[in-house]
């Protein structure tokens, strides 16, 4: 359940551990390259996971919260607890404070698990989250704000709430030719992708730096962008940094079948996400921007 925002890091200790709990001690995780990020360690015994930013940043931990809640929701793979979010202004930060999380050993069939198990999260109802696809507000992809209007089909929602935005801010990138080989891209998008049988609620930015190992030795979800969409954009963000092992899409295969076509979508998806790179970290992925735009213009 979300909570109303703290006023202080210890006010949320307290409100979860009890009055008489106080930090004992902190060290500093590594990792991050939006968050600062630690452990304390609690007078209980317990140690807690915390995220800080800039005051004016605490929008970050209220998207996060909310995406992890409704990845929790579909009770079909894990995710550190949410014991609170706030901002303290004596310490000069918001902060997003969760389960920690040991980061055990795999078990023996960990990918074959996570595989079924985001499967699962996949097929899970999402009416509750909105109608179509989208979320009920904004999030953020990385450092960028995700526009999450929900929209009639995934289609227009792809267009419009993904791709549009992505390359109006990469604007200065692209001279007159290049922007009528976008239009033209843009335009031709229906040839290519299709609606899903259903709408799936999507980690939104799974690559390898967003699951850890929990402490039951499975695969625990974190960092969500989430959203409703199609379930391919949350494959295809696997694959863009190196994949996962070909056992886990087998896994997920079993459960919620991958079409033989999703090979000739996928790098559609991506797009989205080496526009987001080009917006954040600059001209170096612009060749594989322009590569998916001249192949399917």
């Amino acid at each position: 359940m979300k909570k109303e925002p703290f006023d202080s890091i210890e006010s949320c200790i307290r409100d979860h551990f009890g009055s008489d709990v106080t930090i004992t001690g902190k060290s500093y995780v590594g990792g991050g390259d939006i968050n600062d990020a630690c452990m304390f360690t609690l007078s209980n015994g317990e140690r807690i996971f915390m995220k800080s930013n800039a005051l004016r940043k605490s929008d970050f931990f209220r998207a996060e919260e909310e995406g992890l809640l409704a990845i929790a929701q579909t009770d079909e793979i894990r995710v550190p607890g949410v014991i609170g979010k706030g901002i303290d202004t004596e310490k000069n930060l918001s902060f997003l404070m969760l389960e920690y999380v040991d980061g055990r050993q795999q078990s023996h069939s960990f990918w074959e698990d996570f595989g079924h198990a985001l499967a699962k999260m996949h097929l899970s109802d999402t009416a509750t989250f909105v109608k179509g696809f989208g979320f009920p507000n904004d999030n953020y992809i990385g450092a960028t704000k995700q526009i999450n209007m929900p929209k009639d089909t995934w289609l227009e929602f792809f267009i419009q709430c993904r791709l549009r935005p992505q390359f109006a801010m990469a604007d200065a990138y692209f001279d007159n030719r290049t922007g009528k080989q976008i239009e033209e891209l843009l335009d031709r998008l229906p040839d290519y992708l299709s609606e899903p049988a259903k709408p799936s609620l999507l980690h939104g930015d799974l690559w390898s730096g967003n699951y850890i190992v929990g402490n039951d030795q499975n695969a625990w979800l974190i960092d969500p962008a989430a959203y409703v969409g199609h379930f391919e954009a949350d494959l295809a963000m696997t694959e863009l940094f190196g994949g996962f092992p070909h056992r886990f899409y087998a896994a997920y295969s079993e459960i919620n079948p991958i079409d033989t076509e999703y090979r000739n979508r996928k790098p559609l998806y991506n797009l989205y996400h080496l526009l987001n790179h080009l917006n954040l970290f600059g001209p170096a992925y612009y060749s594989g921007v322009m590569d998916i735009v001249q192949r399917f213009c």
